[in-house]
């Protein structure tokens, strides 16, 4: 990119991007491109005194903070003890001339491979890096994090940064410099851990393979039976064309459907874990896999169904634009005045549907404060009690008023014949199933009988243990407390 992603005026204009003091650590950056600028810029306002080794400084100079020093490489690595390598792989050899200014120095590399040179090489860059500079020590760090980040702060991105490293005390020197960036090290082990850390950028949404996926499948299957029964149906019995429905009416009946089993889908595993550990007697014994997975993308399955729900919403809003709606309001008002009706007025469908929009208004604001508390922003200010209170007590709550707003729009669908379509019941008769397994699981573990012995399992009782294990008196208490 020629145009740089922050304007040297707005540099200029930001004080913690003055004049270093004369004591600040000095910093080398190999490169002029976005990501060294943006790195320049975070290092300058950590205080940090920063040489910048450019190929043309002339032409560099202008995109850098007026406090960073642009020159040629040469001048760039000779006093600096630790160095940013920030160009591409394929431009390493070009630094081979610099080996004995090198010499001893820390290195530090940023670059990341595309997924196809991940896939053909064994090798990493950073350990590429290594074997063409034997007497410097290569760190692996900053390859995740973006330069819109390192600019904004890391307010406004991911603050962990994966650092390896074979020399411990080079990878504490570059740990000291993330902390003062702004940004947590994690420690990643061995430069041999290079070749996984620069993987981290290339995984596109991992935790979101398996919930999107499911996601779906559900749509697809909950279409297909849709469009069967309110398409097909009348088209092949009463020769009734409502091909038509397809785009909005049966997309806005397919969404709450997979809203809602998704949401239940998010506290089934808690129910399975809970009846696990009350048959081993303990919560000393690994899950299985698969529930262990599931565990882990409970968040992911929940925020995937408050988008459904969402977006049931606004297409229940754009019913009424629809010109086919317009007509069928047309033709009832005219089938009303030909039966001489004056007033057509149904006191319990009224009741019904404010009652049901009332319950589906209420459920997806107990749905989309679920899903603002799982924003790590919101969810870091909550203790742990807190948060707990939101996703497993409102969450259940939440789960509860859309099995009510879904009872409700049923009312007594599922008792007349007239709605089984080629023998298939209702569609909300089938996602009541999970959802009511749910929430009896939920209110059996209540019972006094399995709550005391699941709040001794989690605090540590075992069932064939040697040791006696009594419950505090407030055994209520205990249970909000202790969610081991």
């Amino acid at each position: 990119m020629d145009k740089p992603l922050i304007s040297r005026h707005l540099v200029d204009s930001d004080g913690s991007l003055a004049e270093p003091p004369s004591g600040a650590p000095k910093v080398g950056i190999l490169g002029s491109g976005d990501f060294a600028r943006s790195l320049a810029t975070r290092l300058v306002g950590s205080g940090f005194s920063v040489v910048v080794g450019s190929r043309n400084p002339k032409r560099a100079a202008g995109l850098f903070p007026s406090s960073a020093q642009v020159t040629f490489q040469e001048e760039a690595v000779s006093s600096p003890g630790v160095i940013f390598v920030a160009v591409f792989r394929e431009h390493y050899s070009l630094l081979c001339g610099l080996s004995d200014q090198l010499d001893g120095k820390i290195l530090v590399d940023v670059s990341n491979p595309t997924e196809q040179e991940h896939l053909q090489r064994r090798e990493s860059n950073a350990e590429y890096l290594a074997s063409l500079f034997p007497t410097c020590t290569v760190v692996k760090a900053f390859n995740v994090i973006s330069a819109w980040t390192l600019q904004a702060g890391p307010r406004d991105g991911n603050r962990q940064v994966p650092i390896c490293c074979d020399q411990p005390e080079a990878k504490r020197t570059v740990s000291e410099m993330v902390h003062a960036m702004g940004f947590m090290p994690v420690d990643m082990g061995s430069l041999a851990s290079a070749r996984e850390v620069e993987a981290m950028p290339l995984r596109l949404l991992p935790a979101w393979k398996v919930p999107a996926l499911l996601a779906l499948g559900l749509f697809v299957c909950f279409f297909a039976y849709n469009f069967t029964r309110d398409v097909l149906h009348p088209y092949i019995r009463e020769d009734k064309n409502k091909f038509y429905k397809l785009p909005v009416s049966i997309v806005n009946t397919t969404l709450p459907c997979v809203a809602y089993v998704l949401l239940s889908l998010v506290y089934l595993p808690g129910v399975l874990a809970a009846a696990l550990q009350l048959q081993r007697g303990t919560k000393y014994r690994r899950f299985p896999d698969w529930l262990d997975h599931w565990l882990q993308h409970r968040k992911q399955i929940g925020l995937l169904s408050f988008f459904c729900a969402a977006l049931h919403a606004l297409y229940s809003f754009c019913l009424p634009l629809r010109r086919s709606h317009r007509y069928e309001l047309v033709n009832l008002a005219v089938k009303q005045v030909l039966a001489n009706k004056s007033h057509l007025w149904v006191e319990e469908e009224v009741w019904r549907m404010e009652i049901y929009l009332s319950l589906g208004v209420l459920a997806l604001g107990t749905l989309s404060l679920l899903a603002v508390t799982s924003l790590p922003s919101i969810a870091n200010t909550l203790n742990w009690r807190e948060f707990s209170f939101v996703q497993s007590t409102l969450g259940f709550v939440a789960l509860v008023l859309s099995t009510l707003h879904t009872l409700t729009y049923g009312w007594t669908r599922a008792f007349e014949e007239s709605r089984y379509k080629f023998y298939l019941p209702p569609t909300f008769t089938l996602t009541l199933l999970v959802p009511c397994l749910v929430i009896l699981a939920k209110g059996l573990f209540l019972l006094p009988c399995f709550s005391r012995r699941l709040s001794k399992i989690r605090r540590g009782w075992e069932k064939d243990g040697g040791v006696k294990f009594m419950l505090p008196v407030d055994s209520v208490l205990a249970e909000k407390t202790s969610h081991v």
